[in-house]
Formats: structure tokens, C-alpha cells, sequence
């Protein structure tokens, strides 16, 4: 008796899901053309050929709100309804301009120290780039979040009630502008001067909460110098989640990569450095994570510690190889089966502000997002442009066995790594949007009785939370599906 009303507890949800969505009045979805409009699509077809030198530029801005004694802003990441006290350390935006000088364009990458940005908010800052008219010949525009559990909310998920939103308008207003501005003085300030690369695989510094224990080592960085010698750029690579202030705290900050960066940058003068976070689906964290979780250490100072260490282990890279003048990118727009009906009624309730398209069947929603594609060099650097948390498996193809998984099924992907020839390869994560955990159907598990609201526990008494925080079992496969599309398109 219980399974069969279990299954009609299930049947009602998913029936109400679809009675939302076709009773939502028009207003609260886009067409696919309004949520494009602002997506620089990059290179047609890549090119081989090299320019004379890089051309890069750097500019930051401090994002944090300046009036968080007299003004309300909660810290999003943790428990919801958690307004700060203070501040520990500042959230920035932080942007780098690229340019190859083929006469094919630049490209923008900026970081935002944030739990994470919508794709609606990103493509808002864009519109502000590009209206500018300030940066000529631009090809791309690519914004990702730090993943900081600790920073205000810019999301909408972590207000004072489940259906009131935690977004604070103006903030999000200045957020915005800021960031903008940021990206245009990255191209004011760029110089002529040459890439380096080099990576290393980091030890005893992550951990894997969820089986299979898959995921990237590396810290990647790709380092800038000028020709005059007047400043460099560091860009790093590396996957964990920034949650080590843990649940408990009350002061904003960017959490372990503010600490990373400040160690790069205090290594020598001019250096400016930026973070992006990697495929940390699974879910990817620090190696003492637990312990953060059960409040058994000083987490303030495990934050620290970690990110210096994270900076030493940068700053130590040795062998760089020079990478040629060639900076090749493209972008496509694409559509994920929103099946989560939790994250719909947070939209229709204005909580979230993700664009979302009724296409075919009324009763159906998608999120629009976007996938990506970077190559640096002759085949040497390809980084994956990824819209949320990626299950590493799904770039490297470590994944549970059908005896092992939940479901009892083979995943059967072309992974990541198999779309790309290149030297090295990596993820960006959270980049150019936050659709949550981006899972292989193969382990992916509902709640028997109430999907998408609590965690299920599968056959090997595993939890399931991830499935919770994503868009719906088929986001993985869409993605890595038009991400394929789109290499196989401009190569």
C-alpha cells in the first residue's frame, strides 16, 4: 500500500507541475529570440592561424554592498534566511580581455564572486557591454560565478521564506553596472605581450561527497606577461566547492578563492590574478569538508589556509610552454527540459529570474541556457564552457558501473574529453549561467514519494541530495549533446 501511494503522491506532483506551468500567464516566459539576443556566438569555424602576440588587459571592482549594518542582505549557499553581520572579505568581479590580434575579435572572461548568476542577470550585463560601444571587434562574452557560499545572494534562493526571494534589487542593479564597467577597463587596459601555460596535479586537497570518486587534480594556470614587463595575469583553474566559511557564518566573503588570489598577488608586483571553478558536481569540496560540515574546526581559518596554500601551489608551477597567438571560441544557445517543477514555481513565484520558454505543449517549460567552447593555441588549451555544476564523470567517463549505479544502467555519453583534441583540457563551471548539478542519468534518483523536494536513498543506502538542486534527469545529456554539436561545427 505504501509504494502505490507513493506513486500516486508522485503522479500528483507531476500533474500539478503541469498545471502551473499552463496556468502561468504569458509574462513570466520569454521567446527564444529575446533570451539570445545579447549571446556573441563567436568563431564560425576555427582557425589555425596565429597573430603576432597576445593582446590582454585586467580590471577588477569590489561588489560588496557597502551599507550591510543598516541594510538587509542574506548570504546565500547554506540555510536560507541567514542575513549578514558583516564582512570578512570582499566579493569582486574580475575580467580579463583576450586578443589574438588575427582581426577575429576579442573575448571577455570575468569572475564573479558569487554563489551563482542566471543567465537573464549575465546576458543584462552583456546588454551593457555591448550598448557601451566601448570595446570594438568583441566575440565573446563569458561571465562565471565563483561558486562563494558566503557572498550575497544573487540567486533568489536563500531569502528570509522559501517563496520570498533573497535577490536585493539594488544590489543586484549595482552588481550589474559594476561588473559591466569592469569588463570595458579590462579592454582599456590591455597590452601587447605573450601566454604561458602550465598546470599540476594538486595532492590531498579535494574530496568527492558522492560516489564514484572521479574528479580533475589539476590546477591550470594560464599566466600573461607584457612585453614592457609592467604586469602579468594569472588565470586559474580549480575545482572545489567555496564553502569552507561553513553553515554558520554570518560575514561575506568570497571564501577560499579570496585567499588564493591574495597569495598569487602578494608573490610579486603586478600581478593580478582571477579565479574559475571547474567541474564540481559530485560534489567536489575541500579535503576536510566534513569536518567544516560538522563544525569541528576553526573554519575561518581552514578557509585561509586553504587558499594560500591553493596560491603556493600556483605560484610553484614550473615548465610553462608559450602558447601561440590563436584564441579561438563559440557559443550556442540551447534549451534544458526544466522537469524540477520546484525551480518553476520558484520562477512563477519571482524567487529565481531564469529565462524560461513554453515551447510546443503548454504544460512543458525550458530553461534557456547556453554551452561553450574555448581553444587556445594550435590544439594546445580546450576549455568546456559549462552552465552549472558538472559530475566530473561526465567529462572524464569514470562513471558508476550498472551494478554499481542507482538505476542499475550503463551511462552511455560522448564525454567531454572525447569532444576535444587539445594538449590539455579543462572545465569552466557556472559559466554563463547556474542550472545546479548536472548528473548522469545512469546514478540520477528521485524521491519515491515527494521528487525534487526531499533527497532519495537509493539501494546502497546512498544519499541522492544533487538531484534536489538540478533542472531535471536529462540536463547532462542536452549539454554534453550540443556541446558536441557545437565543436563538431567549428572544426
Amino acid at each position: 500500500m505504501r509504494m502505490n501511494f507513493d506513486k500516486m503522491t508522485r503522479k500528483s506532483i507531476e500533474l500539478l507541475s503541469k498545471a502551473i506551468i499552463t496556468a502561468m500567464p504569458s509574462g513570466y516566459f520569454t521567446t527564444q529570440e529575446k533570451a539570445d539576443r545579447y549571446l556573441l556566438s563567436g568563431d564560425g569555424k576555427f582557425s589555425q592561424e596565429a597573430g603576432e602576440f597576445f593582446t590582454c588587459g585586467f580590471a577588477k571592482t569590489v561588489l560588496t554592498p557597502g551599507n550591510v549594518e543598516s541594510q538587509k542582505y542574506y548570504i546565500a549557499g547554506y540555510d536560507s534566511n541567514n542575513p549578514a553581520k558583516g564582512i570578512l572579505d570582499d566579493m569582486f568581479a574580475r575580467a580579463v580581455y583576450i586578443d589574438d590580434n588575427t582581426g577575429r575579435g576579442g573575448v571577455v572572461f570575468c569572475a564573479v564572486d558569487a554563489v551563482g548568476i542566471s543567465r537573464k542577470d549575465i546576458n543584462d550585463i552583456r546588454k551593457l557591454v555591448i550598448e557601451s560601444k566601448k570595446i570594438p571587434s568583441l566575440k565573446s562574452i563569458n561571465i562565471s560565478a565563483t561558486h562563494s557560499h558566503s557572498a550575497v545572494d544573487t540567486q533568489g534562493l536563500w531569502g528570509e521564506k522559501l517563496w520570498k526571494s533573497g535577490r536585493n534589487d539594488a544590489f543586484m542593479e549595482k552588481l550589474k553596472a559594476k561588473t559591466a564597467d569592469a569588463i570595458i577597463s579590462a579592454y582599456e587596459n590591455r597590452k601587447d605581450g605573450k601566454l604561458f601555460f602550465a598546470v599540476t596535479e594538486t595532492q590531498d586537497m579535494q574530496f568527492d561527497c558522492r560516489t564514484p570518486i572521479a574528479y580533475d587534480k589539476n590546477l591550470t594556470r594560464i599566466r600573461f606577461e607584457a612585453f614592457d614587463s609592467s604586469e602579468e595575469i594569472h588565470i586559474i583553474n580549480f575545482a572545489s566547492h567555496a564553502e569552507l566559511l561553513g553553515s554558520e557564518t554570518k560575514n561575506i566573503s568570497a571564501d577560499f578563492p579570496a585567499y588564493m588570489i591574495k597569495e598569487i598577488e602578494a608573490s610579486a608586483q603586478n600581478i593580478n590574478a582571477v579565479f574559475f571553478n571547474g567541474a564540481i558536481g559530485g560534489m567536489i569540496s575541500a579535503k576536510e569538508i566534513k569536518k567544516v560540515y560538522r563544525e569541528e574546526i576553526d573554519c575561518e581559518a581552514y578557509t585561509k589556509e586553504f587558499g594560500k596554500k591553493l596560491g603556493e601551489i600556483a605560484n610553484a608551477l614550473e615548465n610553462e610552454t608559450e602558447i601561440e597567438p590563436i584564441i579561438n571560441i563559440s557559443s550556442a544557445p540551447i534549451k534544458i527540459a526544466a522537469s524540477n517543477f520546484v525551480l518553476i514555481l520558484a520562477r512563477l513565484l519571482k524567487v529565481l529570474n531564469n529565462d524560461i520558454l513554453r515551447i510546443g505543449k503548454r504544460s512543458e517549460a525550458y530553461i534557456s541556457s547556453e554551452v561553450g567552447y574555448l581553444e587556445l593555441g594550435k590544439n594546445r588549451i580546450g576549455a568546456f564552457l559549462i552552465p552549472g555544476e558538472l559530475f566530473p564523470e561526465l567529462w572524464n567517463g569514470e562513471f558508476l558501473s550498472a551494478e554499481e549505479s542507482a538505476t542499475g544502467k550503463k551511462a552511455e555519453y560522448k564525454i567531454l574529453r572525447d569532444m576535444c583534441s587539445c594538449d590539455h583540457q579543462f572545465v569552466i563551471g557556472l559559466c554563463n549561467d547556474e542550472l545546479g548539478y548536472i548528473l548522469p542519468d545512469n546514478d540520477f534518483l528521485l524521491h519515491e514519494k515527494t521528487p525534487y523536494i526531499e533527497k532519495a536513498t537509493d539501494r546502497f543506502d546512498r544519499s541522492h541530495y544533487e538531484e534536489t538542486n538540478s533542472t531535471g534527469p536529462n540536463t547532462a545529456r542536452t549539454i554534453l549533446t550540443e556541446t558536441d554539436k557545437l565543436i563538431a561545427s567549428v572544426k
